[in-house]
């Protein structure tokens, strides 16, 4: 047989992927990545590249409402808390989340991006946020983009989304006011150039962050890795065993670099967040399988249904390989 394609974004979870060739039913393995996590998915899901690859939820959610030709494996290899992933314009007078209301809001790519359902979750379960209320701009983050047309893209009635114009950017479009407010996964460049025009909405985002997981136990889910449907039982969950062995290498460095001060790294102070994040979090602080994260996955079907991305509430038992329902 010839060797399983597996296609991922290249993070601390899976560089032993790339820094060893992996094997799979006893083949060698490649591993492939790509400049831009969407360039994954569109490869993914159009160019049926990967036989294993790394897919945001809200994408494998869409496809499960036809006929997918993919099942996920509770492998986790993006999260992140989105307090941090709102910007606003400071002209435009926004100060807390009450205040978006009316506001017209840039999201990229496509509504209901990963981060956004979990903005848009969060806002609403915590400040009683209502996208309904809101205008929305879908376009290119920083260079101008058609929206993706790889995946379905959903939108309920009651929400006003239009598209950016073509030669627009959402960053330049947030930085000039023309849009108000901005829900992004990655930082705009207007921000990463220091821009007086633009701020988060929550600027001290760590404490809200923290607060926010030890109250909820949530650590957000952006991705997982999902897998061809008809690749055997037993090579599922030797997939499931092969990534969850690349990202406790990587953890396992982490632990051993606290006693050379993570000096591997150019971060000052490094350490000192690591340890902080000791006192927090379990041992394993960036679990795979289901059952450790069952609050975190349930929340996120949740938000997607209630935003009109899924036409029902998927169950977890649903969307993921059977043969993977017990880790």
């Amino acid at each position: 047989m010839e060797g399983m394609r597996i296609g991922c974004f290249r993070y601390d979870t899976t560089d032993f992927l790339f820094e060893e060739p992996p094997s799979l039913d006893g083949e060698p393995a490649k591993t492939d990545t790509a400049a831009t996590l969407p360039e994954i998915f569109e490869r993914m899901i159009r160019g049926r590249e990967f036989d294993i690859g790394e897919l945001g939820l809200t994408f494998y959610l869409r496809l499960l409402e036809e006929d997918s030709p993919f099942v996920a494996l509770p492998i986790f290899p993006n999260r992140v808390f989105r307090h941090s992933c709102v910007f606003v314009n400071v002209a435009g007078g926004i100060r807390t989340p009450a205040d978006l209301v009316g506001k017209t809001i840039g999201e990229f790519g496509i509504y209901g991006q990963d981060s956004g359902v979990w903005a848009k979750g969060i806002l609403s379960d915590e400040y009683g946020f209502r996208p309904d209320l809101n205008r929305w701009v879908i376009g290119g983050l920083d260079r101008p983009a058609p929206p993706f047309d790889f995946v379905p893209r959903p939108v309920p009635s009651d929400v006003e989304v239009s598209i950016a114009r073509e030669d627009a950017t959402l960053s330049a479009m947030l930085d000039s006011g023309e849009i108000d407010a901005l829900f992004s996964a990655n930082v705009p460049q207007c921000v990463l150039d220091g821009s007086p025009n633009v701020a988060r909405l929550f600027p001290d985002f760590e404490p809200l962050e923290r607060d926010y997981h030890r109250r909820t136990g949530i650590f957000p889910i952006m991705h997982a890795i999902v897998v061809r449907r008809d690749l055997a039982p037993e090579l599922i969950r030797e997939a499931y065993e092969l990534f969850s062995h690349a990202k406790e290498v990587a953890a396992d460095r982490y632990r051993r670099y606290r006693r050379l001060y993570q000096v591997t790294t150019m971060v000052p102070w490094m350490n000192a967040l690591v340890e902080r994040n000791a006192e927090q979090f379990t041992q394993d602080w960036w679990p795979y399988g289901i059952s450790a994260n069952r609050a975190t996955l349930d929340t996120y079907l949740r938000y997607h249904h209630e935003q009109g991305l899924s036409s029902r509430r998927w169950r977890i038992e649903e969307i993921f390989a059977p043969e993977l329902l017990d880790t």
